[in-house]
């Protein structure tokens, strides 16, 4: 394993760009560490030092500061992060299935999608503005400004976050250009794993080899328990990532000239974790705003002592069992949605019929169109299957083994499914590289016989 690595540092192209990769991601890092002018980041410490991250708005902030990479224990000008590039992207994409014209431009090739991009980047300004409006009311809502600079702080902070957030999309596009693998996503898979030395060392700050470990400590077993659940969780989430359903592919035989071309057998992949992490995004962004909602309402008047609110507030929040029950139905119904925006059987069919090809003992068009959607429809359950037990594992070990939440998010969730899908993309296209380059990848598939050594 140790020949493959310094293989990948022998290839002058391959080198610079992952080592032009690693510098970007050593700029946005620092970019954390700027403070937007005016703050007082002392107050705001000690304000979210004292936060319940098993609340509703505890868990919507750490959610946050997974996303961004940041914390919101002090200002930054990178502390929107690229989430509102995201959400842009989201939105167009949402928007082309049922709007005539970006459909219409999704269908025009690389020339449309540039168009579409460019719709992106405007998108994300407004956005960029809304949020860091929100968090700079919120910082002065604590005291976080400075008296006497409420109105200048709030306007340099919504232009610099807003600012921060631009600079990284172009961080991200000058990856993709010039460096390896897929700039928004290396920054936000960067993000999160800026938070695992923090939750290493409140591991081993409360550690103890004591058997009989009290509340809030890591005892042996517990320590023991949480090493060999995140192995076992990444394993099985690198094996659902990679998993495929293939579909045979038999190309119609022509004619050409005096030569038989064609009659080649291949197979269609289909993902059984079609929809990504984008389910899970979707349901635990719903799912925070009833338990905001209902903790604002117990705070104001008095309709928050009625037995109603009173059982509402315990069924929403992430240790009740009906809260992880409404998340698994939420996580199911947004797999089925997004695969059904994603996948469009009825286009897979035409594109194969326009090239020759058809699955074997069905018809061409409207047979493999609903041979192609049956088939998508039942791995889905799969995925959505593997889904659910990766957003609940955190709460379950939260609840049944006391573990903190900031330390049990490392062992499912959407977190950890980006780090994987994202490490397992960026590994591919380091080893089609080396494979390019007639090098062995990281895996024996990779090596090509009788290539030069």
């Amino acid at each position: 394993m140790f020949s493959k690595l310094v293989n990948v540092f022998k290839i002058p192209d391959l080198r610079k760009k992952i080592l032009f990769t690693i510098m970007l991601l050593c700029i946005y890092r620092v970019g954390f560490h700027i403070h937007v002018p005016g703050t007082d980041n002392e107050v705001i410490q000690q304000q979210t030092s004292s936060r319940d991250s098993s609340s509703p708005l505890g868990r919507m902030a750490e959610t946050m500061q997974m996303f961004t990479g940041g914390t919101l224990s002090r200002s930054s000008l990178f502390g929107l992060g690229i989430m509102p590039y995201i959400s842009a992207s989201i939105i167009l994409m949402l928007l082309g299935e049922v709007w005539e014209p970006l459909k219409k431009l999704r269908q025009e090739g690389m020339q449309g999608q540039r168009k579409i991009q460019e719709y992106t980047r405007y998108l994300t300004v407004p956005l960029c503005v809304i949020q860091a409006l929100m968090i700079m009311t919120w910082l002065r809502s604590m005291g976080g400004i400075y008296p006497g600079m409420e109105f200048s702080t709030t306007l340099l902070g919504v232009i610099g976050m807003t600012a921060g957030t631009l600079f990284l999309m172009w961080l991200g596009e000058q990856i993709d250009e010039y460096g390896i693998g897929n700039g928004i996503s290396l920054l936000i898979m960067a993000g999160i794993l800026s938070r695992m030395p923090g939750t290493v060392v409140q591991v081993a700050q409360n550690s103890t080899l004591q058997v009989g470990a009290i509340e809030g400590q890591y005892g042996p077993g517990k320590i023991m328990f949480i090493v060999a659940a995140f192995l076992f969780v990444v394993a099985g989430a690198i094996l659902i990532t990679q998993a495929q359903r293939r579909i045979p592919i038999q190309q119609a035989r022509q004619m050409r000239g005096r030569r038989m071309v064609g009659g080649v057998r291949h197979y269609l992949p289909l993902r059984v974790n079609h929809g990504g992490v984008m389910p899970i995004i979707f349901a635990s962004s719903l799912m925070m705003f009833p338990g905001i909602i209902i903790d604002q309402i117990a705070k104001i008047g008095t309709l928050g002592g009625s037995p109603v609110m009173m059982y509402l507030a315990g069924a929403f929040t992430p240790q009740a069992w009906t809260y992880n029950f409404v998340y698994i139905v939420m996580i199911f119904a947004f797999s089925y949605f997004w695969t059904t925006v994603q996948f469009q059987p009825k286009d897979l069919a035409k594109s194969l019929r326009d090239q020759g090809s058809f699955v074997p003992g069905l018809r061409p068009g409207h047979r493999t169109a609903e041979y192609l959607e049956k088939v998508m429809t039942r791995i889905t359950f799969y995925g959505a299957s593997f889904l659910a037990v990766i957003a609940v594992v955190p709460q379950l070990v939260t609840i049944l083994m006391g573990v903190d939440w900031v330390v049990a998010s490392f062992l499912g969730g959407t977190g950890l499914l980006i780090v994987v899908s994202v490490s397992l993309d960026l590994v591919q296209r380091i080893e089609s590289q080396l494979v390019m380059h007639n090098y062995e990848g990281f895996s024996d598939s990779g090596k090509i016989k009788g290539a030069r050594r």
